[in-house]
């Protein structure tokens, strides 16, 4: 039997009010709840972007944040982030360096954010990333992103990541 996952609805401070399934907390704005965000940077620092899946029910085919997922029932966010991190794109345990939190609303979810930043200096074509979830992933340029801001290339949420990433940005 396929039970559905489960997420942990929150409040603003990101304590743990109760569980509800995915699909009774997306689609319904009015539940908080926790995910975790890395952006992964390379040494020139461009920032690897994925492009989501036509099958993802949130932002399909769009390019989005390095890593984004839910946190686990339980679950630290560190622990979460590292997973997410492993399991989306195949770096196994990460250095990661926590840079904000924030709530991003849009009518489908709110999510209360946490955003931690990585550097990957390996080959990211040998990168085994999650095929289910992801269709592409590269790196892009900060004069690329800036280009493409506003032109429905990029999911809402990494509009919004992307904004607040430069407001609180921190050198490699």
């Amino acid at each position: 039997m396929n039970t559905e996952e489960q997420l942990e609805i929150v409040n603003e401070k990101g304590e743990v009010i109760s569980l509800a399934p995915r699909s009774v907390i997306h689609g319904n704005p009015a539940l908080l709840h926790r995910v975790v965000h890395v952006l992964v940077f390379d040494r020139k620092g461009d920032l690897l972007l994925q492009k989501r899946s036509m099958n993802k029910d949130v932002a399909p085919g769009k390019w989005d944040t390095s890593v984004g997922g839910h946190v686990g029932v339980g679950e630290t966010l560190l622990v979460s982030a590292k997973r997410e991190t492993e399991e989306e794109l195949g770096i196994t345990d990460p250095e990661l360096a926590r840079l904000h939190s924030y709530i991003h609303r849009n009518p489908f979810e709110t999510e209360l954010v946490t955003t931690y930043r990585c550097t990957f200096d390996g080959n990211i074509n040998a990168l085994p990333f999650n095929r289910e979830e992801i269709d592409e992933i590269r790196f892009w340029s900060a004069d690329e992103i800036e280009k493409a801001i506003g032109k429905q290339i990029f999911s809402d949420n990494f509009e919004d990541e992307y904004r607040r990433y430069l407001e609180t940005k921190k050198p490699l």
